[in-house]
């Protein structure tokens, strides 16, 4: 029997009884858990029903008289419409004679017009500026601070029922906080630990506001302005801090760069080096123009000239050998150049070992 090698046969021939879904998973990085729900990411439903005493005589024939007027109204504008419209975000608190009685969901809600009141709460978060107040902090520093505050609602009849203006409570009750904050630290955590003093505002407002059916979301300091004679102090620190780091960093740069100067005169002084630099002053020498005799010195010599540094010399006359320079002579000639009288050694004096060589070859010439 025959293997067919058609890629479509092949294809065929796959079973899916091989199916492994674990496998298939890992490969496509197929994610199967659920995701974790916070609380607050879950909507709440705000319809509830609350338990009302049953109505008199009077109140029966007032939602009587509302309703028959209700009914006109769908079709007579001068009639009031019972049908009242809450929008998303909000919550509708309905009132029967002044005492809650349901509360309703976004959209069209029957309302009895004699009878009901229907009032509107936002449920969506709130932006609040907190007015610019002074704090004076432990070290006896005046500080203007001006900061926001989120919340938003999650008890509508809290909200309304047990307080009077949540708005202004929230407010008033944010400043009073921030300023017994702010007076338990200094100047200098005020300045540098922002976000740390909000979080402590905020959770001391947090456990008051939930009583009132308010859920404060976070608290920021917008803004922080101090005396002008403090600002200048601080100015005055942080530009000093600056030219000591800038001090610091020119003070490494030194001693790296005197570390690698150093190792540089190192590599400099070895015979090597000397060699070379020997040898590229006989090249200079024969490229000069007009007849020079250069007498080649002996690899001693080479290795002495080699291996002495930065000094004075001088060449005796009767030897034609290098030796230490040990009394003062007068100089004649270019910084580089000592010459004295006939009758006595001339001594020259180099700073520097690339005129040793055409030294020598002057001193032979004079001799001969």
């Amino acid at each position: 029997m025959q293997h067919s090698n058609d890629p479509t046969t092949l294809r065929g021939t796959h079973s899916t009884d091989s199916f492994d879904p674990a496998t298939y998973k890992q490969k496509t990085n197929i994610i199967d858990e659920e995701p974790t729900v916070k609380p607050e990411m879950v909507l709440k439903n705000f319809a509830k029903t609350y338990e009302t005493p049953a109505p008199g005589g009077y109140q029966r024939f007032i939602a009587g008289l509302g309703s028959c007027f209700g009914q006109c109204g769908m079709f007579c504008f001068l009639c009031e419409n019972p049908y009242k419209e809450v929008d998303q975000g909000e919550v509708g608190l309905v009132q029967t004679f002044g005492r809650l009685s349901r509360t309703v969901e976004p959209g069209l809600s029957y309302v009895n017009t004699w009878s009901e009141r229907l009032t509107r709460v936002s449920i969506k978060i709130n932006i609040r500026e907190i007015p610019a107040q002074k704090c004076l902090t432990r070290d006896n520093v005046s500080v203007v601070i001006t900061s926001v505050v989120y919340y938003n609602i999650i008890d509508p009849m809290k909200a309304i029922f047990s307080i009077q203006n949540i708005d202004n409570a929230i407010i008033e009750r944010t400043q009073t906080t921030m300023r017994d904050v702010i007076g338990g630290r200094v100047l200098q955590d005020v300045v540098e630990k922002r976000e740390e003093i909000a979080e402590s505002i905020e959770q001391i407002i947090a456990k008051t506001a939930f009583d009132w059916g308010v859920n404060i979301e976070s608290i920021l300091i917008k803004d922080l302005t101090l005396p002008d004679k403090v600002q200048a102090s601080l100015s005055m620190a942080a530009e000093a801090k600056r030219i000591g780091e800038g001090k610091i960093i020119n003070a490494k740069a030194e001693v790296e760069s005197a570390k690698l100067m150093r190792k540089a005169a190192d590599i400099l002084a070895s015979k090597p080096a000397m060699q070379i630099r020997y040898l590229d002053a006989l090249q200079n020498m024969a490229k000069s123009p007009g007849t020079r005799v250069i007498f080649m010195p002996s690899a001693q010599e080479v290795e002495k000239m080699a291996g002495s540094n930065i000094g004075d010399v001088y060449v005796d006359k009767g030897k034609g050998k290098l030796q230490d320079l040990e009394e003062d002579t007068d100089w004649a000639g270019s910084e580089h150049e000592r010459v004295a009288s006939p009758q006595r050694n001339i001594p020259v004096g180099i700073n520097n070992n690339r005129h040793v060589a055409d030294t020598v070859a002057l001193q032979e010439a004079m001799h001969q």
